[in-house]
Protein backbone atom coordinates (compact mmCIF):
# COMPACT_ATOMS: atom_id res chain seq x y z
CA UNK A 1 0.00 0.00 0.00
CA UNK A 2 1.41 3.39 -0.98
CA UNK A 3 1.87 6.28 1.44
CA UNK A 4 1.44 9.47 -0.62
CA UNK A 5 1.44 12.02 2.22
CA UNK A 6 4.49 10.59 3.94
CA UNK A 7 6.31 10.21 0.61
CA UNK A 8 5.64 13.85 -0.31
CA UNK A 9 6.94 15.04 3.06
CA UNK A 10 10.02 12.82 2.75
CA UNK A 11 10.87 14.20 -0.69
CA UNK A 12 10.37 17.75 0.52
CA UNK A 13 12.56 17.15 3.58
CA UNK A 14 15.41 15.95 1.32
CA UNK A 15 15.04 18.68 -1.31
CA UNK A 16 16.99 21.41 0.51
CA UNK A 17 14.05 23.75 -0.10
CA UNK A 18 14.04 27.35 1.11
CA UNK A 19 10.95 27.40 3.34
CA UNK A 20 9.28 30.76 2.81
CA UNK A 21 6.08 29.42 4.36
CA UNK A 22 4.78 28.39 7.76
CA UNK A 23 5.74 26.99 10.27
CA UNK A 24 8.24 29.34 11.81
CA UNK A 25 10.79 26.68 12.74
CA UNK A 26 11.63 26.31 8.99
CA UNK A 27 12.30 22.61 9.35
CA UNK A 28 15.12 23.01 11.87
CA UNK A 29 15.11 19.89 14.08
CA UNK A 30 14.58 21.37 17.53
CA UNK A 31 12.49 18.40 18.64
CA UNK A 32 13.52 16.23 15.73
CA UNK A 33 10.26 16.04 13.77
CA UNK A 34 10.30 19.58 12.35
CA UNK A 35 11.70 18.72 8.88
CA UNK A 36 8.47 16.77 8.23
CA UNK A 37 6.19 19.47 9.66
CA UNK A 38 4.59 21.21 6.68
CA UNK A 39 1.68 23.41 5.77
CA UNK A 40 -0.59 23.41 2.72
CA UNK A 41 2.08 24.30 0.17
CA UNK A 42 1.68 23.48 -3.50
CA UNK A 43 1.47 19.70 -3.86
CA UNK A 44 0.62 19.05 -0.20
CA UNK A 45 -3.13 19.03 -0.91
CA UNK A 46 -5.84 20.41 1.43
CA UNK A 47 -7.43 18.28 4.14
CA UNK A 48 -11.00 19.49 3.71
CA UNK A 49 -10.93 19.83 -0.09
CA UNK A 50 -8.51 17.08 -1.08
CA UNK A 51 -7.73 16.36 -4.70
CA UNK A 52 -4.24 14.89 -4.47
CA UNK A 53 -2.15 13.06 -1.92
CA UNK A 54 -4.66 13.40 0.96
CA UNK A 55 -7.52 12.18 -1.22
CA UNK A 56 -5.38 9.21 -2.26
CA UNK A 57 -4.45 8.41 1.33
CA UNK A 58 -8.05 8.64 2.54
CA UNK A 59 -9.05 6.30 -0.28
CA UNK A 60 -6.51 3.80 1.05
CA UNK A 61 -7.97 4.15 4.54
CA UNK A 62 -11.52 3.78 3.21
CA UNK A 63 -10.53 0.53 1.51
CA UNK A 64 -9.05 -0.78 4.75
CA UNK A 65 -12.13 0.07 6.81
CA UNK A 66 -14.65 -0.91 4.14
CA UNK A 67 -16.49 2.42 4.23
CA UNK A 68 -15.93 6.10 3.52
CA UNK A 69 -13.26 7.17 6.00
CA UNK A 70 -12.04 10.73 6.48
CA UNK A 71 -9.12 12.00 8.53
CA UNK A 72 -9.17 14.20 11.62
CA UNK A 73 -6.00 15.70 13.08
CA UNK A 74 -7.96 16.91 16.12
CA UNK A 75 -9.02 13.59 17.56
CA UNK A 76 -12.48 12.13 17.89
CA UNK A 77 -13.64 15.40 19.47
CA UNK A 78 -13.67 17.00 16.02
CA UNK A 79 -15.53 13.98 14.65
CA UNK A 80 -18.14 14.17 17.44
CA UNK A 81 -18.91 17.78 16.58
CA UNK A 82 -19.02 16.92 12.90
CA UNK A 83 -21.35 13.94 13.37
CA UNK A 84 -23.78 16.10 15.34
CA UNK A 85 -23.68 18.73 12.60
CA UNK A 86 -24.47 16.05 10.02
CA UNK A 87 -27.41 14.84 12.11
CA UNK A 88 -28.70 18.43 12.31
CA UNK A 89 -28.42 18.78 8.52
CA UNK A 90 -30.17 15.43 8.03
CA UNK A 91 -33.00 16.55 10.34
CA UNK A 92 -33.42 19.72 8.28
CA UNK A 93 -33.47 17.78 5.00
CA UNK A 94 -36.06 15.28 6.25
CA UNK A 95 -38.21 17.87 8.04
CA UNK A 96 -37.76 16.31 11.46
CA UNK A 97 -36.92 17.90 14.80
CA UNK A 98 -33.23 17.82 15.81
CA UNK A 99 -33.80 15.51 18.76
CA UNK A 100 -31.11 13.00 19.66
CA UNK A 101 -31.15 10.24 22.28
CA UNK A 102 -27.85 9.52 23.99
CA UNK A 103 -26.40 7.23 26.61
CA UNK A 104 -25.56 9.01 29.85
CA UNK A 105 -21.89 8.12 29.49
CA UNK A 106 -21.47 10.36 26.45
CA UNK A 107 -18.20 12.31 26.30
CA UNK A 108 -18.35 15.95 27.38
CA UNK A 109 -17.60 17.01 23.79
CA UNK A 110 -21.04 15.64 22.95
CA UNK A 111 -22.52 18.05 25.52
CA UNK A 112 -20.71 21.14 24.28
CA UNK A 113 -21.47 20.35 20.64
CA UNK A 114 -25.15 19.67 21.42
CA UNK A 115 -25.34 23.02 23.17
CA UNK A 116 -23.74 24.90 20.29
CA UNK A 117 -26.05 23.22 17.75
CA UNK A 118 -29.23 23.61 19.86
CA UNK A 119 -29.98 19.90 20.04
CA UNK A 120 -32.70 18.59 22.32
CA UNK A 121 -31.22 15.53 24.03
CA UNK A 122 -33.24 12.63 25.39
CA UNK A 123 -31.00 10.90 27.91
CA UNK A 124 -31.13 7.12 27.80
CA UNK A 125 -31.45 5.79 31.32
CA UNK A 126 -29.08 2.84 31.59
CA UNK A 127 -29.68 -0.59 33.03
CA UNK A 128 -29.61 -0.79 36.87
CA UNK A 129 -26.10 -2.30 36.92
CA UNK A 130 -24.55 0.58 34.97
CA UNK A 131 -21.98 3.03 36.29
CA UNK A 132 -21.07 6.57 35.32
CA UNK A 133 -18.38 5.26 33.00
CA UNK A 134 -20.43 2.46 31.49
CA UNK A 135 -23.99 2.26 30.19
CA UNK A 136 -25.32 -1.15 29.18
CA UNK A 137 -27.84 0.03 26.59
CA UNK A 138 -29.92 -2.85 25.24
CA UNK A 139 -32.75 -3.05 22.73
CA UNK A 140 -35.13 -3.23 25.71
CA UNK A 141 -33.67 0.07 26.93
CA UNK A 142 -34.27 1.63 23.51
CA UNK A 143 -37.84 0.33 23.39
CA UNK A 144 -38.54 1.98 26.75
CA UNK A 145 -37.01 5.20 25.44
CA UNK A 146 -39.40 5.40 22.49
CA UNK A 147 -42.37 4.58 24.73
CA UNK A 148 -41.51 7.37 27.19
CA UNK A 149 -41.12 10.26 24.71
CA UNK A 150 -43.66 11.79 22.37
CA UNK A 151 -41.00 12.86 19.87
CA UNK A 152 -39.03 10.12 18.18
CA UNK A 153 -35.32 10.96 18.04
CA UNK A 154 -33.72 11.32 14.66
CA UNK A 155 -30.62 9.53 15.96
CA UNK A 156 -29.41 7.43 18.86
CA UNK A 157 -25.91 8.06 20.20
CA UNK A 158 -24.01 5.26 21.92
CA UNK A 159 -20.48 4.90 23.29
CA UNK A 160 -18.88 1.55 22.49
CA UNK A 161 -16.32 0.50 23.61
CA UNK A 162 -16.76 2.47 26.82
CA UNK A 163 -14.00 3.56 29.15
CA UNK A 164 -14.08 0.34 31.17
CA UNK A 165 -13.82 -1.87 28.10
CA UNK A 166 -17.48 -2.88 27.70
CA UNK A 167 -19.02 -3.42 24.28
CA UNK A 168 -22.66 -2.75 23.42
CA UNK A 169 -24.51 -5.08 21.05
CA UNK A 170 -24.23 -2.64 18.15
CA UNK A 171 -25.75 -5.02 15.60
CA UNK A 172 -28.94 -5.36 17.64
CA UNK A 173 -29.06 -1.61 18.26
CA UNK A 174 -28.56 -0.90 14.54
CA UNK A 175 -31.36 -3.30 13.56
CA UNK A 176 -33.67 -1.61 16.07
CA UNK A 177 -32.78 1.91 14.90
CA UNK A 178 -33.19 1.18 11.21
CA UNK A 179 -36.52 -0.57 11.82
CA UNK A 180 -37.74 2.68 13.44
CA UNK A 181 -36.19 5.08 10.87
CA UNK A 182 -33.55 6.30 13.34
CA UNK A 183 -29.85 6.81 12.64
CA UNK A 184 -27.36 4.99 14.85
CA UNK A 185 -24.27 7.02 15.75
CA UNK A 186 -21.42 5.46 17.71
CA UNK A 187 -18.60 7.12 19.58
CA UNK A 188 -16.12 4.30 19.07
CA UNK A 189 -13.05 6.33 19.98
CA UNK A 190 -11.44 3.43 21.84
CA UNK A 191 -12.09 0.85 19.12
CA UNK A 192 -10.27 1.72 15.89
CA UNK A 193 -8.58 -1.69 16.00
CA UNK A 194 -11.88 -3.63 16.11
CA UNK A 195 -12.02 -3.71 12.31
CA UNK A 196 -8.86 -5.85 12.24
CA UNK A 197 -9.95 -8.67 14.52
CA UNK A 198 -10.44 -12.06 12.83
CA UNK A 199 -14.15 -11.18 12.88
CA UNK A 200 -14.69 -7.44 12.72
CA UNK A 201 -16.44 -5.75 15.63
CA UNK A 202 -16.17 -2.30 14.11
CA UNK A 203 -19.44 -0.37 14.64
CA UNK A 204 -19.89 0.43 10.94
CA UNK A 205 -19.53 -3.25 10.04
CA UNK A 206 -22.23 -3.96 12.63
CA UNK A 207 -24.63 -1.40 11.16
CA UNK A 208 -23.84 2.02 12.64
CA UNK A 209 -24.48 4.88 10.21
CA UNK A 210 -21.73 7.14 11.55
CA UNK A 211 -18.82 6.33 13.80
CA UNK A 212 -15.70 8.06 15.06
CA UNK A 213 -12.60 6.18 16.11
CA UNK A 214 -9.42 7.62 17.56
CA UNK A 215 -6.56 6.05 15.63
CA UNK A 216 -4.06 7.30 18.21
CA UNK A 217 -5.71 5.41 21.09
CA UNK A 218 -5.12 1.88 19.78
CA UNK A 219 -3.21 2.10 16.47
CA UNK A 220 0.36 3.27 15.72
CA UNK A 221 -0.63 6.90 15.11
CA UNK A 222 0.43 10.19 16.69
CA UNK A 223 -1.86 11.74 19.29
CA UNK A 224 -4.71 13.58 17.59
CA UNK A 225 -5.11 11.24 14.62
CA UNK A 226 -8.69 10.02 14.22
CA UNK A 227 -11.23 8.80 11.66
CA UNK A 228 -14.78 9.68 10.71
CA UNK A 229 -16.46 6.57 9.25
CA UNK A 230 -19.69 6.59 7.20
CA UNK A 231 -21.55 3.39 6.40
CA UNK A 232 -21.77 2.79 2.64
CA UNK A 233 -25.59 2.69 2.52
CA UNK A 234 -26.11 5.49 5.05
CA UNK A 235 -28.21 8.45 3.81
CA UNK A 236 -26.45 10.23 0.97
CA UNK A 237 -26.31 13.56 2.80
CA UNK A 238 -23.98 12.06 5.40
CA UNK A 239 -21.51 11.26 2.63
CA UNK A 240 -21.78 14.46 0.63
CA UNK A 241 -21.59 16.90 3.54
CA UNK A 242 -19.07 15.10 5.76
CA UNK A 243 -16.10 17.25 4.72
CA UNK A 244 -18.11 20.44 5.21
CA UNK A 245 -19.03 19.21 8.68
CA UNK A 246 -15.38 18.57 9.59
CA UNK A 247 -14.29 21.93 8.19
CA UNK A 248 -17.01 23.69 10.19
CA UNK A 249 -15.23 22.94 13.48
CA UNK A 250 -11.64 22.21 12.51
CA UNK A 251 -8.51 24.30 12.58
CA UNK A 252 -7.47 25.74 9.22
CA UNK A 253 -3.95 24.55 10.04
CA UNK A 254 -4.18 20.76 10.24
CA UNK A 255 -1.10 18.97 11.50
CA UNK A 256 0.84 17.39 8.64
CA UNK A 257 2.79 15.31 11.15
CA UNK A 258 -0.50 13.68 12.19
CA UNK A 259 -1.58 13.30 8.54
CA UNK A 260 1.72 11.60 7.75
CA UNK A 261 1.20 9.31 10.73
CA UNK A 262 -2.33 8.38 9.59
CA UNK A 263 -0.96 7.81 6.10
CA UNK A 264 1.83 5.52 7.28
CA UNK A 265 -0.64 3.65 9.49
CA UNK A 266 -2.45 2.48 6.35
CA UNK A 267 0.65 0.50 5.43
CA UNK A 268 0.84 -1.06 8.89
CA UNK A 269 -2.86 -1.94 8.85
CA UNK A 270 -2.55 -3.51 5.42
CA UNK A 271 0.62 -5.49 6.03
CA UNK A 272 1.54 -5.83 9.67
CA UNK A 273 -1.09 -4.93 12.26
CA UNK A 274 -3.61 -7.80 11.86
CA UNK A 275 -0.80 -10.36 12.26
CA UNK A 276 0.54 -8.55 15.32
CA UNK A 277 -2.97 -8.48 16.74
CA UNK A 278 -3.42 -12.23 16.30
CA UNK A 279 -0.21 -12.87 18.24
CA UNK A 280 -0.83 -10.22 20.88
CA UNK A 281 -4.42 -10.88 21.93
CA UNK A 282 -3.83 -14.46 23.18
CA UNK A 283 -0.95 -13.13 25.28
CA UNK A 284 -3.29 -10.59 26.83
CA UNK A 285 -5.86 -13.33 27.50
CA UNK A 286 -3.16 -15.29 29.34
CA UNK A 287 -2.27 -12.23 31.42
CA UNK A 288 -5.93 -11.74 32.39
CA UNK A 289 -6.26 -15.41 33.34
CA UNK A 290 -3.10 -15.26 35.45
CA UNK A 291 -4.31 -12.16 37.27
CA UNK A 292 -7.70 -13.77 37.92
CA UNK A 293 -6.01 -16.87 39.35
CA UNK A 294 -4.01 -14.61 41.68
CA UNK A 295 -7.29 -13.02 42.84
CA UNK A 296 -7.62 -9.82 40.84
CA UNK A 297 -11.08 -8.89 39.49
CA UNK A 298 -10.88 -8.25 35.74
CA UNK A 299 -13.75 -6.40 34.03
CA UNK A 300 -14.95 -5.69 30.51
CA UNK A 301 -15.19 -7.68 27.29
CA UNK A 302 -13.20 -5.46 24.94
CA UNK A 303 -10.25 -7.52 23.62
CA UNK A 304 -7.52 -4.90 24.00
CA UNK A 305 -8.19 -3.35 27.41
CA UNK A 306 -7.04 -4.50 30.80
CA UNK A 307 -9.52 -3.18 33.39
CA UNK A 308 -9.00 -4.09 37.04
CA UNK A 309 -11.60 -3.58 39.75
CA UNK A 310 -9.16 -3.13 42.60
CA UNK A 311 -11.20 -2.87 45.80
CA UNK A 312 -11.95 -6.62 46.13
CA UNK A 313 -8.15 -7.10 46.34
CA UNK A 314 -7.87 -4.42 49.01
CA UNK A 315 -6.64 -1.40 47.02
CA UNK A 316 -8.36 1.67 45.65
CA UNK A 317 -7.80 2.36 41.99
CA UNK A 318 -5.85 5.50 42.83
CA UNK A 319 -3.62 3.57 45.23
CA UNK A 320 -2.94 0.79 42.74
CA UNK A 321 -2.12 3.26 39.97
CA UNK A 322 0.31 5.04 42.29
CA UNK A 323 2.04 1.76 43.19
CA UNK A 324 2.41 0.89 39.52
CA UNK A 325 3.71 4.36 38.64
CA UNK A 326 6.44 4.06 41.26
CA UNK A 327 7.54 0.98 39.29
CA UNK A 328 7.43 3.11 36.10
CA UNK A 329 4.21 1.51 34.83
CA UNK A 330 1.81 4.26 33.79
CA UNK A 331 -1.88 3.42 33.41
CA UNK A 332 -4.45 5.09 31.16
CA UNK A 333 -6.58 6.27 34.08
CA UNK A 334 -7.73 5.38 37.56
CA UNK A 335 -10.58 6.28 39.88
CA UNK A 336 -11.53 5.02 43.35
CA UNK A 337 -12.67 1.65 41.93
CA UNK A 338 -10.88 0.90 38.66
CA UNK A 339 -7.51 0.95 36.99
CA UNK A 340 -7.62 0.85 33.19
CA UNK A 341 -4.66 -0.05 31.02
CA UNK A 342 -4.59 0.14 27.23
CA UNK A 343 -1.86 -2.16 25.90
CA UNK A 344 -1.41 -2.67 22.18
CA UNK A 345 0.53 -5.00 19.87
CA UNK A 346 3.35 -2.46 20.03
CA UNK A 347 3.89 -3.36 23.67
CA UNK A 348 6.42 -6.15 23.97
CA UNK A 349 5.83 -9.50 25.63
CA UNK A 350 8.24 -8.25 28.30
CA UNK A 351 5.99 -5.23 28.91
CA UNK A 352 2.98 -7.44 29.56
CA UNK A 353 4.94 -9.79 31.77
CA UNK A 354 6.30 -6.87 33.78
CA UNK A 355 2.77 -5.65 34.51
CA UNK A 356 1.61 -9.15 35.42
CA UNK A 357 4.61 -9.83 37.67
CA UNK A 358 4.18 -6.51 39.43
CA UNK A 359 0.48 -7.10 40.13
CA UNK A 360 1.09 -10.67 41.27
CA UNK A 361 3.77 -9.48 43.69
CA UNK A 362 1.34 -7.34 45.66
CA UNK A 363 -0.06 -8.83 48.86
CA UNK A 364 -3.80 -9.36 48.97
CA UNK A 365 -5.45 -7.25 51.63
CA UNK A 366 -8.91 -7.16 53.19
CA UNK A 367 -11.47 -6.12 50.60
CA UNK A 368 -12.54 -2.49 50.60
CA UNK A 369 -16.31 -2.70 50.96
CA UNK A 370 -17.20 0.88 49.98
CA UNK A 371 -19.11 0.69 46.70
CA UNK A 372 -19.27 3.37 44.03
CA UNK A 373 -22.44 5.47 44.15
CA UNK A 374 -25.46 4.09 42.36
CA UNK A 375 -26.36 5.75 39.09
CA UNK A 376 -28.87 8.52 39.80
CA UNK A 377 -31.74 8.85 37.35
CA UNK A 378 -34.09 10.91 39.51
CA UNK A 379 -33.30 14.29 37.96
CA UNK A 380 -35.80 17.02 37.21
CA UNK A 381 -36.30 17.80 33.51
CA UNK A 382 -33.14 19.59 32.39
CA UNK A 383 -32.89 23.14 31.15
CA UNK A 384 -31.92 22.95 27.45
CA UNK A 385 -28.17 22.71 27.04
CA UNK A 386 -27.94 25.75 24.77
CA UNK A 387 -29.68 27.96 27.38
CA UNK A 388 -26.75 27.43 29.73
CA UNK A 389 -24.35 29.08 27.28
CA UNK A 390 -25.87 32.51 27.99
CA UNK A 391 -26.81 31.95 31.65
CA UNK A 392 -25.25 33.88 34.52
CA UNK A 393 -23.22 31.47 36.60
CA UNK A 394 -21.30 31.20 39.83
CA UNK A 395 -18.82 28.63 41.16
CA UNK A 396 -19.72 27.23 44.59
CA UNK A 397 -18.28 24.62 46.94
CA UNK A 398 -19.94 21.34 46.10
CA UNK A 399 -21.81 21.18 49.43
CA UNK A 400 -23.63 24.41 48.55
CA UNK A 401 -24.85 23.17 45.16
CA UNK A 402 -27.82 21.07 46.27
CA UNK A 403 -30.92 22.30 44.46
CA UNK A 404 -28.93 24.47 42.05
CA UNK A 405 -28.85 24.00 38.26
CA UNK A 406 -25.55 22.66 36.96
CA UNK A 407 -23.95 25.06 34.50
CA UNK A 408 -20.70 23.23 33.92
CA UNK A 409 -20.03 20.99 30.94
CA UNK A 410 -17.21 19.09 32.59
CA UNK A 411 -18.33 18.08 36.10
CA UNK A 412 -17.10 14.60 35.48
CA UNK A 413 -15.47 11.58 36.90
CA UNK A 414 -12.48 10.45 34.85
CA UNK A 415 -12.36 10.56 31.93
CA UNK A 416 -14.80 13.28 30.84
CA UNK A 417 -18.08 11.48 31.56
CA UNK A 418 -20.54 13.82 33.31
CA UNK A 419 -22.07 12.87 36.65
CA UNK A 420 -24.65 15.63 36.34
CA UNK A 421 -25.68 16.80 32.90
CA UNK A 422 -25.34 20.53 32.34
CA UNK A 423 -28.82 22.01 32.88
CA UNK A 424 -29.94 19.43 35.43
CA UNK A 425 -30.77 20.27 39.02
CA UNK A 426 -28.18 18.90 41.44
CA UNK A 427 -29.54 16.56 44.10
CA UNK A 428 -28.08 15.56 47.44
CA UNK A 429 -27.22 12.19 45.90
CA UNK A 430 -25.36 13.94 43.08
CA UNK A 431 -23.29 15.88 45.59
CA UNK A 432 -22.31 12.65 47.35
CA UNK A 433 -21.29 11.21 43.97
CA UNK A 434 -19.15 14.22 43.15
CA UNK A 435 -17.50 14.10 46.55
CA UNK A 436 -16.78 10.40 46.01
CA UNK A 437 -14.89 11.28 42.80
CA UNK A 438 -13.03 14.16 44.42
CA UNK A 439 -14.97 17.06 42.88
CA UNK A 440 -14.78 20.02 45.26
CA UNK A 441 -16.68 22.77 43.45
CA UNK A 442 -19.18 23.22 40.64
CA UNK A 443 -20.38 26.01 38.38
CA UNK A 444 -24.16 26.59 38.75
CA UNK A 445 -26.65 29.12 37.42
CA UNK A 446 -27.23 32.20 39.57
Amino acid sequence: MNTPIYDFASRYEKSNAVRMHMPGHKGKPLLGCEPFDLTEINGADSLFAPEGIIAESEANSSALFGCQTLYSTEGSSLCIRSMLFLIMRYAAETGRKPVIAAGRNAHKTFLTASALLHFDVQWIQPEPDASYLSANVSVHTLEKLLESHETKPIAIWLTSPDYLGNLIDIRAAADFCHAHDILLIVDGAHGAYLRFLPESLHPVDLGADLCCTSAHKTLPVLTGGAYLHIRSDAPELLHTEARQALAMFASTSPSYLILESLDLCNRYLHRDFPKRLQVFLPQLVNIRNTLRMYGWTICGDEPMKLTIQSKPFGYTGYELADILQKRHIYVEFADPDYVVMMPSPYNSTADLQRVCTMLCSLPRRSPILELPPAFSSAHQPPIPLFSILSAKTVSLPIGQCIGRVCAEFSVSCPPAVPIVICGERISEHDVRCMQYYGIESCCVTK
